[in-house]
């Protein structure tokens, strides 16, 4: 199939199909795309259009990102995961503020030059905001060229990508390039899906290597298995006399990097000596149920601990050296950027106390 073939297939579908009111699809701007796209990697559009509101609302230009703390960034960010994307939207936002006179780059390449933006981001940024033409290489359209092309492998390997990159940069037109970027994502993310492809209401049907070998689902190859490890500790809920909770905020980068954790320790022969090092004297603990939360590496299961403490310290805490410790009012609670399983354990903590 001839690129311009290609391409009117995919346009025409989208005029009549496409998703046009999406929140970022309205009053287009560099920031606004560039807000979408990041937030969008790994991540559905369902679940991102409330985060992507409130996001906005609060921040609604990249100079108001730029001044925000990162606690506050991290807060709004709290349950969407993979939170180094929000720790490098927040870098990126003091460069372009600060070092780039509020003006995002235009081209591929030096939108790569910010935290957090790689070739494929850089390309719908590009295309989307600046009308250049710009291939895109997304999870979804990962899946149409692979299965339109019959290329086979794992995208991860670089010979695949490689191939990848060709076909998508062939395809790419020079014209109606926000509408293209938009309209091959789309078909990806609510046609050519990954178990379910609908061919019948697929506007590439009859070219389709994939869909002529009736193997649709041989494409794109499958990353190669691997047991994923399983790493266990203990939360520890230590409880003051107020009734607060005592936090402490994990070192910027690394897993959770920058977000607000419950202490915690490998299992429970270590808790005494665990609160002796925050400053703290447990008087009585209660183990509860073990939970599981997974990580794109491994799973980790960790078992909550309520612990009330003989010491009543309140308004200041015993810190251990380079320590950021704070006590959480769980009536009152702080605006602080927590991963997911640690707020809905102080959610829980609070509907107690109701």
């Amino acid at each position: 199939m001839v690129p311009s073939g290609f391409q009117k297939a995919i346009l025409d579908w989208f005029d009549e199909h496409g998703r046009t009111n999406l929140p970022w699809q309205q009053d287009i701007t560099p920031y606004r795309v560039w807000v979408s796209e990041i937030m969008l990697q790994q991540t559905q559009v369902s679940t991102v259009i409330p985060y992507y509101l409130r996001f906005m609302d609060s921040f609604p230009t990249v100079q108001t990102l730029a001044e925000a703390t990162t606690d506050d960034v991290l807060h709004h960010w709290t349950g969407l995961g993979y939170y180094a994307r929000a720790r490098n939207l927040h870098k990126s936002a003091q460069r372009v503020s600060y070092e780039l006179n509020g003006e995002f780059p235009s081209s591929v390449e030096d939108l790569c030059e910010l935290p957090g933006i790689g070739r494929s981001t850089a390309g719908a940024i590009s295309a989307i905001a600046f009308k250049h033409q710009a291939p895109i290489l997304d999870g979804n359209v990962k899946r149409v060229l692979a299965r339109f092309s019959a290329i086979e492998g794992w995208p991860g390997k670089a010979e695949v990508l490689s191939n990848l990159w060709a076909v998508a940069g062939n395809y790419t037109p020079k014209h109606r390039i926000a509408d293209y970027t938009q309209a091959i994502m789309d078909l990806g993310a609510t046609v050519c899906t990954r178990s379910s492809p609908n061919c019948i209401e697929c506007p590439l049907r009859s070219n389709c290597q994939a869909y002529h070998q009736g193997n649709m689902l041989k494409y794109p190859g499958k990353k190669p298995k691997k047991t994923i490890p399983v790493r266990t500790c203990c939360f520890l809920m230590i409880k003051n006399k107020a009734g607060e909770l005592m936090l402490e905020k994990n070192p910027p980068s690394g897993l959770w990097g920058g977000l607000w954790v419950l202490p915690q320790c490998e299992n429970i022969d270590q808790i005494t000596e665990a609160c002796h090092t925050l400053g703290v004297s447990p008087a009585e603990q209660t183990p509860m149920p073990i939970k599981r939360h997974t990580f794109s590496h491994f799973h980790l299961d960790y078992q909550p601990v309520e612990i009330t403490i003989s010491t009543s310290v309140h308004n200041a805490l015993k810190v251990a050296e380079g320590r950021n410790q704070l006590w959480y009012n769980l009536k009152n609670p702080l605006s602080l950027g927590m991963p997911a399983p640690i707020k809905a354990l102080l959610d829980s903590a609070a509907n107690k106390e109701h």
